[in-house]
Order: C-alpha cells, then sequence, then structure tokens
C-alpha cells in the first residue's frame, strides 16, 4: 500500500468527524510533518504519515521532538488501522 493511500483516508476520515487534515508545509525548516490535523475545539496534532512499515527519518524524528517539547502532539502513521486510535486521541475522546 502507497503513503497516499493512508493519507487520504486520513485526510477522509478527518473530514467525516468534523475536522480538517490539512497539508503541512514549511519553507526552510525541513523535516516537519506531512499534515496537520485540526478538530473543533481548538485540538491540534500534528501527524507525519508514512507507506506500511517505513519509519520517520532522523531529522523528522529530531522535529518530532521539538513539536513535542513545545507541547504538541505529533504521530507517525504508517496504517489505515491506526487512524482511528490517532484521531480518538486527538480529539480527547
Amino acid at each position: 500500500m502507497r503513503e497516499s493511500k493512508v493519507e487520504e483516508k486520513l485526510r477522509t476520515e478527518a473530514k467525516r468527524r468534523g475536522g480538517w487534515a490539512v497539508k503541512f508545509t514549511s519553507p526552510g525548516l525541513d523535516g516537519v510533518p506531512d499534515r496537520l490535523v485540526l478538530f473543533p475545539g481548538g485540538r491540534l496534532a500534528f501527524v507525519e504519515v508514512k507507506a506500511p512499515g517505513k519509519k520517520m527519518r532522523p531529522l523528522q524524528e529530531r522535529r518530532a521532538k521539538q513539536l513535542r517539547a513545545l507541547g504538541f502532539q505529533v504521530y507517525c502513521l504508517d496504517c489505515m488501522e491506526k487512524i482511528g486510535g490517532i484521531l480518538d486521541e486527538i480529539q480527547g475522546t
């Protein structure tokens, strides 16, 4: 399965739940997560989407650690089965 399919399912499921999973890019700052997931009530998190079985690169791990140090949730999503649990955590349910 391709990363794009996992990403598409994340977008679809976030929208179905009343939120957004928007593409996140930061010119000049490499290694940031792929998606910013937003839900009502100010709930948000960063999600790095990977093909099944793939892991974050060292720079991506470093950026995730930096974002967590600022108090943000950061997830690595590498299979469709994890989408529901990740979105539940972001929504605080």
